[in-house]
């Protein structure tokens, strides 16, 4: 880790504003300001305010026990790979590591769960057996990228309302849904930026990103490039209407947005290269904007 570049948010806002309420609304110094100024609009969303208080009694009374029932405790002796892995990624972001949990779960591949004070990292077995060492640090690093920007308890809302919407007020369901979608359309690129600050390759991160995406055996056989060349324009027609419907960008807008960090003058320091010449990250934020909107 390049020295005077420090990742870790709890010193960078008590550094600069010394308010703990500042800390949860910027996040990491890394941190897309799109997801920052979307995310102080769902403290006034209440859809979403009432489906976070829904989301805290569901994990505690039930979705925690059910999810963590039949997953294993990853140590440095059960799943030493997964294990090492989040202690890399951890030590790049300076971040504490949560629990981890190595769990046979279809619809969950690497994934932050919980509350803000009781956050839980669940790792698919299959994923905990077949990832090399790169793609495990990739794929670890994003979901504490989601620990360390206060994500936690949004994120699990977002999941729970998608599996379990029987849990939650039918009329809070939908308009929760939607607007926790279009705010994890902008934290994934956040993630995406903490992913590539664990790894410190471009090239293995996109790898990385592609081998989620597209499940282990298909991922495999592409690279980044190859799969982005066998794409669509989702630009064009009504896929980019069908994005506002996804938690995810489109990967290809996901690609070029990470591209776009990694020429920055941040990531630059971060290699502990040249930075003039390159872009602010506030620059590089203003060009993610346009990128990831859907319209």
């Amino acid at each position: 880790m390049s020295v005077g570049v420090d990742f870790d948010f709890a010193r960078w806002i008590a550094h600069r504003r010394g308010s703990m309420e500042q800390q949860a609304r910027e996040g990491a110094i890394y941190a897309f300001s799109g997801e920052r100024k979307f995310r102080r609009t769902l403290a006034i969303a209440r859809p979403v305010t009432m489906a976070l208080e829904a989301t805290t009694r569901l994990w505690r009374d039930v979705a925690r026990s059910e999810l963590l029932g039949t997953a294993v405790k990853v140590s440095d002796v059960q799943y030493p790979r997964v294990w090492n892995a989040a202690k890399i990624a951890g030590e790049a972001l300076r971040v504490r590591v949560p629990a981890v949990f190595a769990a046979p779960s279809d619809d969950i591949k690497v994934k932050v769960l919980g509350t803000e004070d009781a956050p839980h990292l669940i790792v698919n077995l299959e994923l905990a057996e077949k990832l090399d060492e790169t793609d495990l640090v990739a794929a670890i690093g994003h979901e504490l990228g989601h620990v360390q920007n206060g994500h936690i308890l949004f994120a699990t809302a977002l999941h729970y309302l998608t599996s379990s919407a029987i849990f939650f007020v039918r009329w809070v369901v939908q308009p929760a849904i939607m607007t926790l979608q279009a705010w994890s359309r902008r934290a994934e690129v956040t993630c995406d930026r903490a992913a590539l600050l664990c790894v410190k390759d471009l090239d293995k991160t996109l790898n990385a990103m592609v081998k989620l995406e597209l499940g282990l055996d298909k991922g495999s056989a592409f690279s980044a490039e190859e799969y982005l060349k066998s794409l669509p324009d989702t630009k064009k027609g009504i896929g980019r209407f069908a994005e506002m419907f996804r938690s995810y960008p489109y990967v290809p807008k996901r690609v070029q947005a990470l591209r776009l960090f990694a020429d920055s003058q941040l990531y630059a320091q971060v290699l502990q290269q040249d930075p003039v010449g390159k872009p602010s990250l506030a620059d590089v934020d203003k060009q993610v904007s346009e990128l990831i909107s859907v319209f």
